[in-house]
């Protein structure tokens, strides 16, 4: 047997998970040498495998506790030996528990929510424009007060009646809000005034997103704060889901460096362009000849699929007015040129059912799935009375110079650094070992304020420090979790020990797999079986010289030979000794000696030729070697168990046994 499969199947039968039991009757009712094992030990396994449900009676009882006895027994052993001591099993113990505790890290009500608020979300694609202050998300209060005054001066010029795109291009720290040099050289590229475009669920991070998604149509939202600094968001359209786009265009480029005359021919061409097609000339043919994309002009125009927010809004603002496919549009003026769009299909608004799953995905690597893990990370803090020292950080923010943009800063020596950065519970993390952690994880950017960065730090091992310590109370708070562990300990030694013990060592010892099949030879033995060949034709027009080959007792290789050539396989034959219930075929006839009536199997002529019936017999050793192996290590976990039982001393607490079942 694969011994992965075995393993899985010991652990299978130790692990079957019982939610919500609590611990309730500590009394010792086995002690296994100088090991306590209590009612609520023994309850917990036994109620998990107890197929007779809440009826509990004696001889049950006592069947599973003597079960259970040995399996303790032989974790005591393992145990003993050292087993639990290998770095393997550790590691693999390891790896079982941090799967185990991960439920306990996730709010799956939140998870929830997101997935049902994207999806609604998924509905609307919007449009917006927006003015940043930069400013990171651990700076200072000083700076993080400064960058909110001025997001918020921004917005009162906006409501009182200034351009907001006008602003935009004056304060905004989005560099896209302004002209900029074009990397072509020629004339500037026009600033977009903070405009983005169109966007849908997860194309922002999470913070800007609520913000455009709860701001109405021509309003301006309140300052939002996301890593990037402060936003001011304008909506300016929201339009339904366009979902997928295939689309092609007729492109006429307008170079950065036109004049007004070269612009103006342009905008004639395209016109004339257009006129001809609504006159019932081929869109393809004309793309073919006159678009300046050429990289879709071989395909008649057609773009590679896209979404809202890979095209520029005035190519969307167009297309979520278009409603057939073939349905041509009137010259659309971008910031590339001028294009004349047809459109191919959009696929809008899924059904939840099919997107749930990519969905459920993208949410795991968003920012928003944080907010499970931040919740958690505030409950622990909560019920462990965190308490974070403004000043003991403070302190370290002087003694990080410049060095560390090198990477090359270095924890001063002569600096005592003694008091706690947090406390958590009975937890300290002290200034000592932040620098440390800083000194080892310096990355910071190269436009980053160093006090800004130690924050950031503080915030990533506080956060780490808060798991691990709520990690470490898993089993203390959660007696099922606390079970469940010790099982999957217990189990991982029970297999390897056991493996080393009885399956491989019953697989290679072959002297005593030969002593057991001796000393066994009656329990192997075969029932009445009959030898039989099985003739199968894959060309009927061969039936009957097959069969008179066969009658006339000439053997299976010679018609083989004689029928079938290099090329084509006429006829397959299979001759073995045949139990019942074992070919239904060879159950359906009358087994008697000689050829059997033609059957047809899916399109192909079977008989059978009965060369006689076989009287029980005893299976050979290599027949029977694996019935003999499962034998012989039954003998060995026979002998073992009386072995363990002398070893060790057990010892049953009768009265509490019998109030179980009383």
């Amino acid at each position: 047997m694969d011994m992965s499969n075995l393993k899985i199947l010991t652990l299978g039968f130790v692990f079957f998970i019982l939610a919500g039991l609590q611990a309730q009757d500590n009394r010792t009712l086995v002690t296994i040498d100088s090991e306590d094992i209590t009612v609520d030990d023994f309850m917990y396994v036994y109620q998990k495998n107890n197929t007779l449900g809440d009826k509990m009676d004696k001889k049950s009882v006592d069947e599973y506790l003597d079960l259970y006895i040995n399996f303790k027994l032989k974790v005591k052993e393992a145990e003993a030996l050292g087993y639990d001591t290998v770095k393997a099993f550790q590691d693999e113990l390891a790896g079982y528990r941090k799967q185990l505790a991960e439920p306990y890290f996730v709010n799956e009500q939140i998870i929830d929510e997101l997935l049902v608020e994207a999806y609604e979300r998924k509905k609307l694609d919007i449009r917006a424009s927006h003015i940043l202050i930069k400013v990171g998300p651990n700076a200072i209060p000083e700076d993080t007060l400064a960058a909110y005054n001025k997001i918020s001066a921004a917005r009162d010029r906006v409501l009182s009646g200034e351009d907001f795109n006008a602003v935009a291009a004056e304060i905004s720290e989005d560099p896209s809000a302004r002209p900029r040099k074009s990397p072509r050289g020629g004339n500037e590229i026009p600033g977009n005034g903070g405009d983005l475009g169109y966007f849908s669920v997860f194309d922002m991070v999470y913070p800007f997103e609520n913000g455009a998604y709860n701001t109405p149509k021509g309003k301006i939202s309140n300052p939002i704060r996301s890593d990037f600094g402060y936003h001011i968001i304008k909506v300016t359209d929201i339009i339904p889901a366009q979902g997928s786009i295939e689309a092609a265009h007729l492109f006429l480029q307008v170079p950065d460096t036109a004049t007004e005359a070269e612009a103006n021919a342009i905008e004639e061409e395209i016109t004339s362009l257009y006129d001809r097609i609504i006159a019932g000339e081929n869109f393809e043919d004309l793309v073919k000849e006159y678009s300046d994309d050429k990289g879709s002009a071989t395909r008649g125009g057609l773009l590679p699929k896209f979404n809202v927010n890979r095209m520029v809004p005035e190519f969307i603002e167009t297309i979520s007015m278009m409603q057939d496919s073939g349905d041509i549009s009137k010259p659309v003026l971008t910031s590339y040129g001028w294009h004349i769009i047809k459109l191919h299909s959009k696929t809008g608004i899924q059904p939840f059912d099919k997107v749930k799953d990519e969905m459920e995905k993208r949410l795991e690597k968003d920012s928003r799935a944080q907010k499970s893990k931040s919740v958690i990370i505030q409950d622990i803090k909560k019920e462990y009375n965190y308490k974070v020292f403004p000043e003991a950080i403070a302190e370290i923010y002087p003694l990080i110079d410049s060095s560390i943009y090198k990477g090359k800063w270095e924890v001063p020596a002569d600096v005592n650094f003694t008091k706690s950065v947090f406390n958590l519970g009975e937890f300290s993390y002290t200034q000592q070992s932040f620098v440390e952690y800083i000194a080892s994880n310096q990355d910071i950017a190269a436009d980053e304020n160093i006090s800004e960065f130690v924050n950031k730090k503080f915030k990533e091992i506080s956060d780490v420090k808060c798991r691990n310590y709520y990690d470490s109370k898993l089993e203390g708070k959660y007696p099922e979790f606390k079970s469940i562990v010790q099982e999957y300990r217990d189990g991982i030694l029970l297999f390897e020990l056991t493996n080393d013990k009885i399956w491989n060592f019953a697989s290679k010892d072959t002297l005593g797999l030969k002593a057991y099949y001796t000393e066994h030879q009656k329990e192997f033995m075969w029932d009445e079986r009959v030898d039989a060949s099985i003739f199968t034709m894959f060309d009927s027009t061969y039936v009957d010289k097959v069969r008179e080959l066969a009658a006339s007792g000439v053997g299976n290789a010679e018609i083989l030979e004689q029928i079938n050539n290099d090329s084509t396989t006429i006829v397959k034959i299979e001759r073995k000794k045949f139990q019942k219930n074992e070919n239904n075929l060879i159950d359906s006839i009358k087994l008697k000696k000689g050829l059997s009536e033609n059957t047809k199997v899916k399109g192909k002529v079977t008989f059978v030729h009965v060369h006689g019936k076989i009287p029980p017999e005893t299976k050979t050793f290599d027949e029977a070697r694996g019935l003999i192996t499962a034998g012989y290590q039954e003998k060995l976990e026979e002998e073992w168990i009386a072995e363990l039982r002398g070893k060790y001393i057990v010892a049953i607490n009768e009265e509490v046994l019998n109030s179980l079942t009383n």
